[in-house]
């Protein structure tokens, strides 16, 4: 333990209101040591008292410490922390949207700014001692990690940087490297919660332990036992209860009598009812976790048009305050298109939602509310996992899968564990509950395996880009950028792996050797006939490669034979109506259906039926292998609709009643065509001389081949992966240096092999551009087709190298005038070029300008109001929530700011500076 007589850390801990951990006065002692740390925690443990004391001993020492967030919403939280407890005085905020007292001695700031700040060698960095990297897990992340690696790897050696991470699988090997790149850094990890957790299943309208009690982590047999009853019976069971009186009769009649009814089958949750049973077993406040913007917008809607109320009127008025002066400066006509006055409402009843697709104003204000306790119940997508400050009692998971942006996936272990971190309030709650919403063909010892497995491996994905090998040229020179970057965590870590397959190849081409004189041998034994003299081990691996394409043809097939009919159930249920009756595909029969409520919309219909056994409730496309069969109609009540469960016993009546044409078979799955291609492979496959082999001794044969040709292909898989590893970062550097010489961003100075590459004029310009399409940029730039236009148009050709459309809504982008469109398409222009060179370097590909934001943002700064630059954005084929327009708008933003730094002419200059005055106004203003 460290000695807490006359050093700082007494002092700090003297001003805490709570005893330390082991693991923070670990931390907290290495830093007053003088050494670096990696502190690795669960959520809401309080690894931040590790940063928070590098700061104060900082201010202690007279020296500097900046604190680096992953995303301005925790800076800007982070520094109303650090402002509270040292001054406005002493603390200042860097985001790039906003600057606040700079030059203070604790400078908060996205890990972004301190990257350009070290590349411009700003002096801001004297006096600097310490740099807290708070989140430095986001090292992995595909799109921005590369950020955190340039910042450690170039950061003076006098620096001792503290890194902040959730719990990785391999902390270790990243305090290996930091202590090589860094020198002495101590790592710390501590996987104890101060906030025990929970694990809960939900199944209908009760709540069960996922594990069953003083077992060690055995899947609940309860729970494993209620799920079966549900699944359990199909429509002749359904039937038999109703007609013994077990069924919908029974629980009607123990509805009128009182009795409890039987929970033996399985009907969908509203969200509202699942908010009120968690308020039951006094588990609110809950973040429920959707995935999806929409679906947190229909979870907020769905609880607005209940009789939900989790706010008393007191707290109801000071929530109302709260979010008015939160939109002061918002004109009316935006707040309509907003329908600011259903949200509030909702707000105001104590619960909301939190997206990315939300107005940053309106995040903010939500956030707000959540901390103060006034908020009961936030409906969110994954991001609020990122950091934010905003823990809860429970947190709820609707679905165990994601859309990556690709396909759907299922939740890795560390997803969940990141998402369900949010549960418990350390200091108010004594417990966190992570509560699962159970649903069909959902196993909960597969749940059980994702609540239990810590596995969260901390992967680098750097690489140098256009931008980072000026800076490095300019900074260090050509030779010592080479070793800067053979240090990277990424080198580290294929170097680190390289050395083990490169033992795995060995062993692999032995035993592929060893098969393939085992196959020559039996092939000889057999003596099968081989034409033309040919290889008959080289011929049976062609034909089992034959049979391969063939398997994987068909699965293709029926995969696409799947979406189809996806396709096609989804354009069925969107089209039903009230009355229609329908035959659904049943375990041993057809299931009939009639629908009380049509589906709302088009891309997810969601009709709400009661089928022939009484259940009713909604059903979506992903419950279907096979469309529906609409049957005919049935006469239903007046206003069946507004209570349908009500009803179940009429419809149930009336399926005894009529006699619909019901089809004597429904195929359970979809059936699949052969494809062209399929039929094509397959006539190779017997055109082919093995197929001629006796079969009996072709299979025998082949049981062998595929041995065979399955360690070629793990063989082939590990040279690629050698390959690729010892293709280092340092060759990709010179493929990089390479382009740039080509394009005059820099220039060999002397002849022959020891030349060394310098950057030119053009290339200390490029060294200011911190974009994803730098080079793109640069060149728009240097040739001048940007220099026309007038702020507007400007800001409307500049969205084309940040806007990245991530729905389109099927219109085209367009221009607001001709000399707009010219300079989009010229910019496309120098795009096609870029990326020809590219592909001749090697080098990855520039994304492709995107135009869909173009005219939007054109208006915007032109002073057209909010509802027409979404309609706009629309038309150029860009979906847009509020939050997306706004988002974007701050990315021309930051890329205008550097147009207005590095433009080549003062009128560039000038324009981009008045195009950022026109952009910042309003929704885009506010909440910055």
């Amino acid at each position: 333990m460290i000695d807490t007589h006359a050093t700082h850390f007494a002092e700090f801990t003297a001003g805490l209101d709570f005893p330390l951990d082991d693991f923070q006065v670990a931390g907290c002692q290495a830093v007053e040591n003088d050494q670096g740390v990696l502190v690795c925690a669960p959520t809401g443990a309080g690894k931040t008292v590790v940063g928070e004391f590098a700061v104060s001993l900082a201010l202690s020492q007279g020296t500097k410490c900046f604190y680096t967030t992953p995303i301005k919403a925790l800076s800007n939280q982070k520094y109303h922390d650090l402002v509270a407890v040292h001054g406005e005085t002493a603390v200042g905020l860097l985001t790039g949207d906003v600057s606040i007292n700079s030059h203070a001695d604790i400078v908060v700031m996205t890990t972004e700014v301190l990257r350009n700040m070290i590349y411009a060698g700003s002096a801001a960095l004297d006096r600097l001692s310490h740099v807290v990297m708070d989140e430095i897990h986001f090292l992995a992340d595909a799109s921005r990690g590369a950020v955190w690696e340039e910042v450690i790897l170039n950061l003076a050696e006098s620096v001792n940087i503290i890194g902040l991470s959730a719990t990785v699988s391999n902390s270790e090997e990243f305090g290996e490297w930091l202590s090589t790149v860094r020198g002495d850094t101590q790592v710390i990890v501590s996987e104890h919660r101060p906030v025990p957790l929970e694990q809960w299943m939900m199944v209908g309208r009760k709540v069960h332990p996922l594990f069953e009690a003083n077992t060690g982590g055995e899947v609940n047999r309860e729970l494993e036992r209620r799920i079966e009853r549900i699944q359990a019976p199909d429509a002749e069971e359904g039937r038999s209860d109703y007609e013994s009186g077990k069924g919908f009769r029974a629980r009607s009649a123990g509805r009128r009598t009182g009795a409890k009814r039987p929970e033996d089958r399985q009907r969908p949750v509203r969200r509202p009812d699942v908010i009120r049973v968690l308020q039951g077993m006094d588990m609110l406040p809950a973040i429920t976790f959707v995935f999806s913007r929409a679906g947190c917008d229909g979870a907020l809607y769905q609880c607005l048009r209940s009789n939900l109320i989790l706010t008393s009127p007191e707290e109801s008025t000071r929530i109302g305050e709260i979010i008015d002066a939160g939109v002061e400066g918002i004109p009316t006509e935006d707040l309509e298109v907003l329908q600011f006055a259903q949200w509030k409402a909702a707000l105001q009843r104590g619960f909301a939602a939190h997206h990315a697709g939300m107005l940053p104003a309106f995040r903010h204000i939500v956030e707000d509310l959540f901390v103060k306790g006034l908020l009961r119940s936030v409906f969110a997508t994954e991001t609020l996992a990122l950091g934010i400050n905003m823990p809860a009692r429970s947190v709820v998971l609707e679905k165990l899968v994601k859309y990556n942006g690709e396909a759907h996936v299922e939740l890795t272990p560390g997803q969940y564990t990141q998402l369900t971190g949010r549960a418990g309030r350390r200091g108010i709650d004594i417990i966190g509950h992570a509560v699962v919403q159970w649903a069909p063909a959902m196993d909960p010892r597969a749940v059980a395996g994702l609540a239990s497995t810590r596995t969260y491996p901390l992967v680098s994905t750097f690489a140098p880009g256009y931008n980072m090998a000026v800076n490095l040229l300019n900074m260090i020179g050509f030779e010592p950028s080479l070793r800067l970057l053979e240090k990277s965590f990424a080198q580290y870590q294929a170097d680190g792996s390289v050395v083990d397959e490169v033992r795995e190849i060995e062993r692999a081409e032995h035993r592929v050797r060893q098969l393939h004189t085992q196959l020559t041998q039996e092939i000889a034994s057999f003596n099968p006939p081989a034409p033309d003299g040919g290889d008959p081990v080289t011929m049976l691996l062609e034909y089992l490669q034959l049979r391969r394409e063939i398997s994987q043809e068909e699965k293709s097939a029926k995969a696409h034979s799947i979406d189809q009919r996806v396709e096609e159930t989804v354009t069925i249920l969107a089209r039903l109506q009230a009355g229609e009756v329908i035959a659904i595909a049943g375990r041993k029969h057809p299931v009939l259906a009639v629908v009380i409520t049509p589906a709302n919309q088009a891309r997810d219909p969601r009709p709400w039926v009661t089928t022939e056994q009484g259940w009713s409730g909604r059903i979506d496309a992903a419950g279907f292998k096979n469309p529906p069969i609409v049957l005919g109609n049935m006469r239903l009540p007046r206003n069946i609709s507004k209570a349908p469960r009500k009803s179940t016993r009429y419809v149930v009546d009336q399926f005894h009643k009529n006699h619909y044409a019901r089809p004597k078979k429904m195929r359970k799955t979809a059936r699949v065509r052969e494809s062209a291609r399929a039929i094509e492979l397959r006539s190779q496959m017997r055109e082919h001389p093995v197929h001629m082999w006796p079969p009996t001794d072709r299979e025998q044969l082949a049981r062998v081949g595929e041995k065979l040709a399955r360690r070629q292909r793990e063989l082939h898989r590990l040279e690629t992966s050698v390959e690729r590893a010892t293709d280092t970062l340092g060759r990709h550097l010179e493929r990089i240096i390479n382009l740039l010489s080509e394009m005059s961003y820099v220039e060999f100075d002397g002849s022959g092999p020891k030349a060394t590459p310098v950057i030119t004029p053009e290339g200390e310009l490029l060294a200011k551009i911190y974009s994803e399409s730098d080079l793109l940029v640069a060149q728009c730039l240097r040739r001048g087709i940007w220099n026309e236009l007038d702020p507007a148009e400007l800001a409307g050709v500049v969205s084309l190298c940040t806007f990245e459309n991530r729905k389109s809504s099927g219109g085209e982008p367009s221009a607001a005038t001709e000399r707009m469109g010219k300079a989009m398409d010229a910019t496309a222009g120098i795009w096609q070029e870029l990326s020809a060179d590219e592909r001749r370097h090697k080098l990855p590909i520039t994304r492709e300008p995107e135009g869909g934001f173009a005219l939007s943002i054109h208006q915007w700064a032109a002073g057209a109001p909010l509802g027409y630059c979404l309609s706009a954005a629309a038309e150029s084929g860009a979906e847009l929530t509020p939050g997306d327009f706004v988002r974007w708008c701050r990315q021309v933003i930051d890329l205008l700011q550097q147009v207005a730094k590095t433009g080549y002419t003062d009128e560039i200059r000038a324009n981009a500076r008045r195009a950022i005055d026109s952009i910042r106004r309003g929704v885009v203003a506010i909440g910055s």
